[in-house]
């Protein structure tokens, strides 16, 4: 027997067999490029489980929440040590958020359980993603900064009431209503509650092409939002009761290397994000959600 055959395993909840390296390698892979936006790499870890992996129960859900779970702290940690954490921000986040996830395992259960549906449904939720990041393109006047001293990318005067938040980010003053922050938070904590993620790679491109928020503040927020999001959504999908009984578990196991495998792309996806231009993130991330949606979208009206 071969060296490659030894490292091929069946994980046992999913069924799914696979090389025991590459949901590791993918997760690194994938997590780098979308962290820099402040994105997990949730919405394109779920594709992969069910069209390459061929995991299409439900249980493929938690078991990504479980990659935010493990891999998002390693970002998240890497933005507070460079104190590019908006926590006024992260704080609206959560708070439209925690509900919005709640109903989204409630829909995702009762009226998406078939593949195809779920796959169609995420086709459309990829393609919106997709035409929001290629307009948001546009502005790209950030990424010109990019080449500045760490110290440069600190947030100062944050301050906060009721109806807005105010902070000073690369000698610019900004400012964002509390209300459309958390509105919108709840509606996205809706869909990412049916689609198995935090809701970040929806509610970041939201923040950065329609508020206008930098995104290399944008980013550590909404990563952190994600993360706590997650835990909610995994306690969801593994032990509320529905239909009378639970949805099937995550595959702990296929989740755990998942998610080492985020926690080392994202620690180094925002350790270099500065350095990256923020259109270059953009174009990558805009190809990969299209193709993916197409092939999702097409499948629904070609079975």
């Amino acid at each position: 027997m071969s060296l490659l055959e030894l490292l091929k395993v069946t994980f046992p909840i999913s069924g799914v067999e696979t090389y025991v390296f590459v949901p590791f390698l993918v997760a690194l892979v994938i997590s780098f490029f979308t962290s820099m936006g402040g994105v997990s790499g949730a919405f394109l870890i779920l594709p992969f489980q069910m069209s390459i992996l061929d995991f299409t129960s439900p249980s493929v859900s938690s078991t990504n929440f479980l990659y935010n779970l493990i891999g998002i702290p390693g970002g998240v940690y890497r933005y507070i040590k460079e104190e590019r954490m908006l926590w006024p921000l992260t704080v609206c986040i959560i708070i439209g958020t925690l509900p919005g996830v709640f109903l989204g395992y409630l829909i995702r259960v009762k009226y998406l359980p078939d593949p195809k549906d779920f796959k169609f449904f995420v086709g459309l939720v990829l393609l919106f993603i997709g035409y929001r990041l290629i307009l948001s393109m546009r502005e790209d006047a950030s990424s010109k900064k990019a080449n500045l001293p760490e110290e440069a990318f600190r947030i100062s005067n944050v301050s906060w009431s009721i109806n807005r938040i105010r902070f000073r980010f690369l000698d610019r003053d900004v400012s964002f209503n509390v209300a459309a922050v958390t509105g919108l938070s709840l509606v996205i904590g809706i869909i990412g509650g049916i689609y198995g993620i935090g809701g970040g790679a929806i509610i970041a491109p939201f923040l950065v092409s329609i508020l206008h928020l930098p995104v290399y503040v944008v980013s550590g927020a909404v990563l952190m939002g994600t993360f706590l999001t997650s835990v909610s959504g995994l306690v969801f999908y593994s032990t509320i009761p529905l239909k009378g009984g639970v949805t099937a578990p995550a595959d702990w196991p296929l989740g755990i290397l998942f998610g080492l495998g985020g926690l080392c792309g994202m620690y180094l996806g925002a350790r270099v994000q500065r350095y990256m231009p923020e259109k270059v993130i953009k174009l990558i991330l805009a190809l990969v959600i299209l193709i993916v949606s197409g092939r999702y979208i097409l499948q629904f009206f070609g079975e």
